[in-house]
């Protein structure tokens, strides 16, 4: 067992399961409680922890030092030497990382800049970090104009928000990637961390894992997702939501890597529905009771359903309106709920103050979702030009997974995918892709959404591409990735943008992203709240 001690705004622990590599997809780990000291500066954290048939880990001493060593206690009596490590939970094993101290404080230097704001990159400038959050952004005063991507840059000097050095400001170490793009961190809209693609062949497996092995996949995937470059996501829906809770909540108090996640919960969904866990190779008596706490026949049910959701933690609600690819009820191309069960859902999650998206496939499940005032669609494959209008006039975003299609197709096929599957991924990949070029030329908000689970949580960037590729222009693609997708989402303030006040959520590629939209697919350096979590 292996104890990471993270002091980063106060004592902080990651429990993993023994030796893994970064990537492990096994962590094997349930903190069913983590209760902090009264004084940050307190050295015991009360950690409940259990393991299938292990001991039960009751006291961890953590000390502030950097690299001191940890002791774990076990209620059995046996202690398991464990290794502290300093400011964030990735061994990036350079010179820069071992001399930062993890306070989020630092400057980091960028040949380009694409900060959410503007039309059009700035260069030469540095951002100002103190305790994680930005302070200032402004041109980089020693430099001269260098040759970046094709582009001659030169100083910015229109920046309001340039302040003079402050005290705090002089001795903060320096990041420098002036030959390099910073870009604020990516935010996927559409994930699923409690599933991985390859399940897609057998269903049956949603059956037969513990919750313990569902809390280590999605604490492997958040962890996956985070160092591809997304800081933020939209977790939208899940089978297992109680586990998803539990996964915001350990990632917010930072006992565990990932992104910032806002999650639906349950899928509000019909019995059978594209968001019921119902399969044949799922016996009925072992579907799992979690997968079924968002099932409904009438508004009243969904009304329901809706305010237990919210109750329980949902940031969000999403509903399953029609069919679905990934599923063997109702073909994606015909409805589920009614507009009278999306209206009661819509009512609930508003009053409040909470968001709907809808799963949409169907036409006229898009007009019923849209009339029943949602708030964003899901996929959106079979619009028409009707329903992309009132979409527009609506102000209703869509997030559009218009990459994972071709995965579905060669991938899927390969790892046998059933037949279903794939004929209702080939009836809706081109046609989604043609609602894409439509939505994006009326000017229907397009949030950066993959679908993440039927895609690999580590290809997220790869969508930017096909986006470009179907007429979106590369700053367009970014933005949705990034500021639009932080607007709808309500985080506006927070983050998707590199400005002052904002978490400093940065990544950095070592390309110019808008001459070559899949620099995005390798990251130098990811950085999140100040941390710096990734570097190549």
């Amino acid at each position: 067992m292996i104890v990471h001690a993270l002091p980063t705004q106060g004592v902080r622990l990651l429990l993993t399961f023994g030796v893994t590599p970064l990537f492990a997809p096994l962590f094997l780990l349930v903190l069913a409680g983590c209760t902090q000291p009264e004084s940050a500066d307190a050295d015991h954290w009360q950690i409940e922890k259990t393991f299938p048939e292990e001991a039960i880990a009751e006291q961890v001493a953590v000390g502030e030092a950097e690299g001191r060593a940890v002791v774990v206690e076990a209620v059995e009596g046996e202690a398991v030497e464990g290794e502290a490590v300093a400011g964030n939970a990735f061994k990036a094993g350079n010179a820069f990382k071992e001399s930062h101290d993890g306070s989020g404080s630092l400057i980091i230097r960028c040949g380009m800049l694409i900060d959410g704001l503007e039309d059009h990159p700035l260069f030469q400038q540095e951002v100002v970090i103190l305790d994680g959050r930005i302070a200032s952004v402004r041109p980089i005063a020693d430099s001269l104009p260098i040759e970046h991507g094709g582009h001659e840059a030169s100083v910015d000097q229109g920046r309001e928000d340039i302040q003079e050095d402050s005290e705090a400001m002089r001795d903060l170490p320096v990041w420098d990637a002036r030959d390099q793009t910073c870009l604020p961190g990516l935010i996927n809209t559409h994930v699923h961390f409690d599933a991985n693609p390859e399940d897609a062949a057998d269903y049956s497996v949603y059956a037969t894992r513990t919750e313990e092995e569902v809390l280590a996949l999605a604490l492997a995937n958040a962890e996956t997702t985070l160092l591809s470059g997304f800081t933020t996501v939209r977790h939208t829906g899940a089978w297992f939501p109680s586990t998803i809770y539990k996964l915001r909540d350990l990632i917010e108090a930072g006992v565990a890597p990932g992104p910032r996640i806002q999650t639906a919960g349950p899928y509000l969904t019909i019995p059978g529905g594209g968001g019921d866990l119902r399969f044949p190779e799922i016996p009925e008596e072992q579907i799992p009771a979690d997968s079924q706490r968002g099932i409904a026949t009438t508004p009243q049910e969904f009304a329901d359903r809706a305010q237990a959701a919210i109750d329980a933690g949902a940031d969000f609600l999403k509903v399953i309106a029609s069919g679905a690819v990934f599923s063997m009820g109702t073909e994606p191309g015909a409805p589920e709920m009614t507009r009278e069960d999306i209206e009661a859902v819509v009512r609930v999650a508003h009053e409040a103050g909470l968001k709907v998206t809808a799963h949409v496939h169907s036409d006229q499940s898009g007009q019923d979702a849209i009339l029943a005032g949602v708030d964003s669609l899901e996929h959106a494959s079979l619009l028409r030009g009707a329903s992309i209008a009132l979409a527009v006039e609506r102000g209703v975003a869509f997030s559009m997974d218009v990459f994972n299609g071709t995965y579905t197709d060669t991938v899927g096929r390969e790892q046998g995918y059933p037949a279903t599957f794939l004929q209702r991924n080939a009836d809706t990949t081109e046609a989604q892709r043609e609602v894409f070029e439509k939505a994006y030329r009326v000017g229907v908000p397009l949030l950066y959404g993959t679908d993440a689970g039927v895609l690999p949580h580590d290809m997220g960037a790869w969508q930017f591409g096909i986006m470009v590729e179907r007429g979106m222009t590369p700053m367009a693609a970014i933005k949705s990735a990034t500021s639009i997708a932080a607007s709808h989402m309500g985080m506006g303030q927070e983050v998707g943008y590199i400005a002052p006040g904002r978490w400093a959520d940065i990544i950095v590629v070592r390309d110019n992203p808008l001459q070559s939209i899949d620099g995005l697919k390798e990251i130098a350096l990811v950085m999140k709240a100040g941390i710096i979590v990734r570097n190549n």
